[in-house]
């Protein structure tokens, strides 16, 4: 058994290929989201300009598409959220991290894709980088305990 590469612990033939393949359609906004993936960590590019919206398809870049997709070693898929999106929807977001290897180096995509239902098929529309929250700092009193876990306060530890 083949683990599909979407994460979702199901086999490669029970979960993307078939709606890689067209057997069956995506079901739901993220069905189509983990096909996508899966698609890139097989290069098979003109599925994921199929299922591209055509009022999205402007400036596609089918070479160099297939060039990422093919240059890259692809780590994983992990959903974030959903919102919306079900099969009774017509349109849905999904918040999802891919990691993948170019050149030696890993890197995360961080996106918030959108998608529509047309004609009962569900479609990306666009998508934005989710950016990282910035790391929130709170002040520590001299006197209350280090946050590096040591039990010791503070100014006697960090705080020297």
């Amino acid at each position: 058994m083949e683990e599909c590469p979407c994460g979702s612990n199901l086999a490669y033939a029970e979960c993307c290929d078939p709606i890689i393949t067209g057997a069956q359609p995506a079901r739901t906004a993220q069905e189509l989201m983990r096909a996508r993936y899966t698609a890139y960590t097989i290069a098979d590019t003109e599925f994921i300009f199929n299922t591209t919206h055509p009022d999205h398809r402007d400036g596609y870049d089918h070479a160099g598409t297939e060039a990422w997709a093919q240059n890259s070693e692809w780590l994983g898929l992990e959903v974030v959220s959903t919102e919306a999106g079900c099969s009774e929807d017509q349109d849905g977001t999904v918040e999802f991290i891919a990691t993948f290897r170019t050149n030696g180096v890993v890197q995360k995509h961080h996106e918030l894709g959108r998608f529509l239902k047309q004609e009962d098929a569900w479609l990306f529309t666009t998508g934005d980088i989710v950016k990282p929250k910035p790391a929130v700092s709170t002040k520590v009193g001299r006197n209350e305990p280090c946050p590096c876990g040591s039990g010791r306060k503070y100014k006697k530890c960090c705080g020297k």
